[in-house]
């Protein structure tokens, strides 16, 4: 029999974005635990904002399990906040409610800053550094300076031993910002990897002093780029069917529900999504082909296939809940007619 050190990882009650929030028990096993071995476990909801002193205990319930690259016999565990019964999903739950297809492919590009001192990696103590440019993919001290790489290549090396399917990792259009790809198969498998990611980037970046702002526009109304979490999607039917009518139905069904996609799609992003700096406002809805500036942006292959694949809704922002910007990319897709089904009478 093995010690583990089980990581158990959960959001908490604070709006309008959660935090993540971990602790840990140690608990023997033959082999490496699977998810249907891992126990329920309590925690005190009351210093989490999921539960009131006089009645404190909330539980958690283990979703999903991945290595934990960086502790001997480590294990991170993605869990589900419950009532005290330990079935009813919790409030702030919000995986427990979400639409799912593992049929559903969902790329997420996380974007973020990272902050020391109260301002931007690499800004100056006053004013700001050089305008933008040169940063975006940037090589070179001047660029990214002597830090962020090193902790970006050490996120990337934890979360692919965790078996996170992340996907890629570059320099971003802000001095000190820097992003981060994740890919799953599934509405909830995707979002418990950006949650994951983020949880290890976080945990990762305590050592270096720093930390990592999620904030989509933490510079405020100035020339320098907010932060994203484009989210790349596509169903099946997109990939094997698709066509150009079923195309133009899907982005009317976007249209119809903008003010629903915007109500998940991350806090302040009026702040963001300003028509400046490659976003579309967040009142009006776009489409175009290789178009950085619309809502949703078409790639040239998506077209040249006959209109199959996948699009990008460029929209939802960096503190955005990917539970809650999947399940609504499902639910507008879930709109529209297929090939040979009659629209459901309004």
């Amino acid at each position: 029999m093995t010690k583990y050190k089980l990581e158990y990882i959960w959001l908490d009650g604070y709006t309008p974005v959660p935090n993540l929030r971990g602790k840990t028990q140690v608990k023997e096993f033959a082999e490496f635990p699977t998810l249907e071995q891992l126990p329920l476990w309590g925690f005190d909801g009351s210093s989490t904002m999921q539960a009131e002193g006089r009645s404190s205990d909330c539980v958690l319930k283990p979703v999903a399990v991945y290595p934990d690259p960086a502790r001997t016999n480590g294990v991170l565990v993605m869990c589900e906040v419950m009532m005290p019964d330990g079935v009813t999903p919790h409030a702030s739950n919000s995986r427990a409610t979400i639409l799912d297809d593992e049929d559903a492919w969902f790329g997420f590009e996380q974007e973020y800053f990272f902050y020391k001192d109260g301002r931007p990696l690499g800004f100056p103590e006053h004013g700001f550094p050089a305008p933008q440019g040169p940063y975006y993919t940037g090589v070179g001290y001047a660029a990214v300076g002597d830090i962020a790489r090193k902790i970006v290549e050490e996120h990337l090396d934890l979360c692919l031993a965790a078996g996170i399917n992340h996907e890629g990792i570059n320099a971003e259009v802000a001095k000190g910002q820097w992003e981060f790809q994740i890919f799953g198969k599934g509405s909830k498998k995707a979002a418990d990897q950006i949650w994951m990611a983020r949880y290890l980037l976080q945990r990762l970046t305590e050592k270096y002093g720093i930390d990592i702002e999620y904030h989509c526009k933490p510079l405020g109304d100035t020339d320098w780029n907010g932060s994203g979490m484009h989210c790349n999607f596509s169903t099946a039917y997109m990939r094997e069917v698709g066509g150009k009518e079923y195309f133009e139905a899907l982005m009317a069904a976007f249209e119809k529900n903008l003010l629903d996609h915007i109500a998940v799609y991350g806090p302040d992003n009026d702040k963001r999504l300003t028509g400046k700096h490659e976003t579309a406002p967040w009142n009006k809805f776009s489409y175009g082909v290789a178009d950085r500036g619309a809502s949703i942006r078409v790639p040239h292959s998506f077209i040249k296939n006959d209109y199959k694949g996948y699009l990008e809704d460029r929209r939802p922002n960096s503190q955005g809940d990917p539970y809650q910007i999947a399940s609504q990319v499902l639910k507008t897709i879930a709109e529209v007619p297929l090939a040979g089904e009659k629209k459901a009478a309004a």
